[in-house]
């Protein structure tokens, strides 16, 4: 059992590293639980939490971490237990170091994402981790729940942009893992056992990522396509005839144009009449390469794979582009979805998943869905939303018959219920459901290895 973050607690810690509690430390950005903390720890170096983390294991408190608190599956917050010490990584925020040569940049756990592109960027190199939240978002926080965005079919996910990682586990002891090498056979690799972990391993502290040379040109098109068996076509023709240089992909559905032409009308759409299905693609080219010219002979090859198509004429209407595909988030948000869905699936098997999904959600009731999301890496938010002139509040009772229709479908086809946000506390029930048993076997047990007083983010990703 845990202990609370009291106050006869909190009198043991140093009060320089301590501060009241704030609102948006309890929040989460779905508003589906409220927080709770005592108070809130903002160490300034990993002596710091190596201190702090060791006296809460002696005094079995709980540890929420907080970085940017942009997660969207309630791992940053714990709303029920006794009251949790939250970690902020606040004060962490150096680039410790940046050797271009390398290609490598060391930042703290609290370094802003968009600041980490901007020190990249100094030095003429790209970090190409990049979601919408950028601007909040913390790279503690990125590597702990694996984060994915836009640039994973050419990149990867954060795992794949980290070498090295410092962190401090369940008892203190810091693990020193911060090596700059592209090869380290030396054993079990933790550095990839706490990047996904949520903070429930150990606490990283600092990490050494992978830079990139910035592409000489770069170029954007959207192309409308007739359906999504079409999208995946042209996404393999583009890949033959731009290999390694297809930086990012994304399916976007008519039903996200018209919720932005809804919510957001001032937002200038590319097209005068919403396509039912397109698809947004960015490449990066070598210096000796055209964009357009070579969008232009992508667009001649595909043939009757693409309908109609708009290439961007400028760095600007590329901007505009991404904009246009960053904003159907805020866009559903303002909607308000019944349930949402981070789920990936083989490729071949999303055009059959997009057939039967939608007449399956409509055996429920009335629903509008929007579809859209990474297509080159097989990660599709699937969101579920109330019929033109009803309200959320009206489907309260269907939620979860909606999340199970969605998932049971995923899981037949092969796929994942969680593609790039994690599990958090919204999805434990999910994981124990379709989880292969013998991994949650081996998880419980490296769980119970590296936190035996479970005081590591209490109740994500594992049942507490």
């Amino acid at each position: 059992m845990l202990n609370p973050a009291d106050p006869g607690f909190l009198a043991s810690l140093p009060e320089e590293l301590l501060r009241a509690v704030r609102p948006a430390d309890l929040e989460e950005p779905r508003g589906r639980w409220q927080g709770q903390g005592g108070a809130v720890a903002t160490p300034r170096n990993t002596a710091e939490v190596s201190l702090l983390v060791r006296a809460c294991a002696a005094a079995r408190v709980g540890i929420v971490p907080l970085g940017g608190g942009t997660g969207l599956v309630g791992g940053q917050v714990m709303p029920e237990g006794p009251m949790p010490l939250i970690l902020s990584f606040e004060r962490m925020t150096a680039i410790r170091a940046v050797h271009p040569q390398e290609n490598v940049i060391v930042a703290e756990a609290g370094a802003i994402l968009a600041d980490i592109h901007a020190a990249a960027e100094a030095q003429d190199r790209m970090f190409p981790l990049t979601l919408a939240s950028q601007g909040s978002a913390r790279i503690g926080g990125n590597l702990a729940t694996n984060a994915g965005g836009v640039n994973v079919l050419r990149y990867g996910n954060a795992r794949d942009l980290c070498l090295g990682v410092e962190a401090v586990l369940a008892d203190g002891t810091v693990f020193h893992g911060l090596k700059r090498l592209r090869k380290d056979n030396t054993g079990y690799d933790l550095r990839h056992l706490l990047i996904g972990a949520e903070g429930t391993l150990g606490l990283i502290t600092a990490a050494s990522l992978k830079l990139f040379p910035r592409p000489a040109v770069t170029g954007a098109a959207l192309f409308v396509v007739p359906d999504p068996q079409a999208a995946l076509a042209l996404l393999s023709l583009a890949e033959s005839q731009l290999p390694g240089m297809v930086s990012g992909f994304e399916l976007i559905h008519r039903q996200g144009l018209d919720f932005l032409a809804e919510t957001l009308p001032d937002l200038r759409q590319p097209f005068a009449v919403a396509p039912e299905w397109c698809v947004l693609v960015d490449i990066g080219l070598p210096a000796a390469l055209d964009a357009t010219e070579a969008l232009m002979s992508l667009y001649e090859a595909a043939g009757e794979l693409v309908l109609d198509g708009v290439i961007a004429q400028s760095g600007t209407q590329r901007l505009e582009f991404w904009t246009l595909r960053e904003t159907i988030p805020e866009a559903n948000r303002r909607v308000g979805s019944i349930s949402s869905h981070d789920i990936s699936l083989p490729l071949s098997a999303i055009p059959a998943f997009l057939a039967e999904a939608a007449p399956a959600l409509a055996q429920l009731g009335d629903f509008r869905i929007n579809c859209f999301g990474h297509l080159g890496d097989g990660n599709l938010h699937y969101n579920v939303f109330p019929a033109k002139g009803r309200q959320r509040a009206e489907y309260d009772g269907l939620r979860e018959a909606v999340k199970t229709c969605v998932h049971d479908l995923v899981h037949r086809f092969d796929g994942s219920i969680s593609a790039e946000h994690g599990i958090g506390r919204l999805k434990v029930k999910d994981l124990e459901t379709y989880g292969d048993p013998v991994k949650l076997i081996a998880m419980r047990a490296i769980k119970t290895a590296l936190d035996p007083l479970g005081i590591l983010n209490p109740g994500a990703v594992l049942r507490a």
